[in-house]
């Protein structure tokens, strides 16, 4: 997400001249010393854990990213991860990662995000979308010139799911069952706030821990192009990312924690206009993906700058600090890759994921607990 679109915000005059200070690691005494962090910042000194909560968007395979992202995260011992919003891909990188943490801590959660990729990896060496020969000699990612996934999209255009596919089918099923304990999930300390879009309203429905089955993020990953509708609760659900990728407002009225993190999937900004099929069919899904995020974003924007602070809910919006994990390999990437589940391809986003953790952190650790790292403002310019 380009900082044309969000820049970071201005730090206020009187810290600029000052080198912030890392908290203390686990076990490190009442006495907190600055541990480095990658290219010389350091997180400010603290009492304790920070808690934050973290927001997901989805994207497919380039949900790798997003597991980079969380896998470096939960290395920080002073970041305390309270709750998380996650649609599609984000749904299942939330759920997983809630669940290994409820059966191991970070290093069960990092243990079963890897698990989880692992299983979608394997489970791809048997999909229809395969690169052809010639992205695979040339190293490039994408689908748009595999014959077996340009027919399945032409196809997509004549024949719904329920013609092509019956039974139903969901390979995501599977993974799920293999990857999460849905009964230990619901008792995560990490709450969760899964996005799926009711087909018959056209709203969205956010699910909580107690509510999730292999049902809700199947739904939250429905696109209905490609997979029948899944049914939860005698309704009918599709992709989240329609109604809210990720939904925020559950961050703010249902946690203490005031620090969102964001880590976003799908470019906001990208140079110059689509003039191919390809480009333009690309583009338009990142733009309809990411309108549900930025209309939510600038509300918040906006109830931030009239929020009452004397008022209990006023008060929360007052309060919220945003902060954005920023990424660039997206803008390399198309709509096809996000079918792309080879593992040498998720490995390079889960790398991708890491380095851009390592870089937010290097910049804006210091922020956390203090102020945003990004400035919603500029999101009411012209509105």
């Amino acid at each position: 997400m380009p900082s044309k679109v969000l820049p970071p915000a201005a730090p206020p005059a009187s810290s600029a001249a000052k080198t912030p200070r890392r908290g203390p690691r686990k076990g490190a005494g009442a006495s907190p010393v600055a541990a480095p962090l990658p290219g010389g910042a350091s997180a400010p000194a603290r009492s304790g854990p920070v808690p934050i909560d973290l927001a997901l968007q989805g994207g497919g395979s380039h949900g790798a990213f997003t597991w980079g992202v969380l896998d470096r995260l939960l290395e920080e011992d002073w970041l305390r991860i309270e709750g998380i919003s996650g649609t599609s891909a984000g749904a299942m990188n939330a759920a997983v990662l809630a669940d290994g943490f409820a059966a191991g801590g970070r290093a069960g959660a990092r243990a079963a995000l890897d698990a989880y990729w692992g299983h979608v990896a394997e489970a791809a060496r048997f999909s229809p979308f395969q690169r052809g020969p010639l992205d695979v000699l040339l190293g490039r990612w994408t689908l748009d010139h595999s014959p077996l996934f340009v027919t399945m999209d032409l196809m997509s255009r004549l024949y719904s799911p329920y013609d092509l596919n019956p039974g139903g089918a969901n390979p995501l099923r599977a993974i799920l069952e293999k990857a999460i304990d849905f009964e230990r999930l619901r008792a995560s300390p990490v709450k969760l706030f899964i996005t799926a879009t009711n087909v018959r309203t056209g709203r969205g429905r956010v699910f909580r821990n107690a509510e999730i089955t292999p049902e809700v993020l199947m739904a939250s990953a429905c696109l209905p192009t490609l997979f029948q509708a899944v049914e939860v609760d005698g309704e009918s659900y599709w992709d989240g990312g329609y109604s809210g990728n990720p939904t925020m407002t559950p961050l703010v009225r249902e946690l203490e924690s005031d620090d969102t993190i964001l880590i976003p999937i799908n470019p906001v900004e990208r140079p110059g206009t689509p003039r191919t099929a390809s480009e333009i069919l690309n583009r338009l899904n990142e733009v309809s993906f990411n309108a549900v995020l930025l209309k939510e974003l600038r509300m918040i924007a906006l109830l931030r700058q009239v929020a009452d602070p004397g008022n209990c809910e006023g008060a929360q919006w007052a309060r919220m600090r945003i902060h954005l994990v920023r990424n660039s390999i997206m803008d390399t990437l198309g709509y096809s890759s996000k079918l792309n589940a080879e593992w040498e391809f998720l490995s390079m986003l889960r790398d991708e994921g890491r380095k851009a953790a390592d870089a937010f952190l290097a910049v804006d650790a210091g922020n956390i607990g203090k102020r945003s790292s990004v400035d919603l403002d500029v999101l009411l310019e012209g509105v």
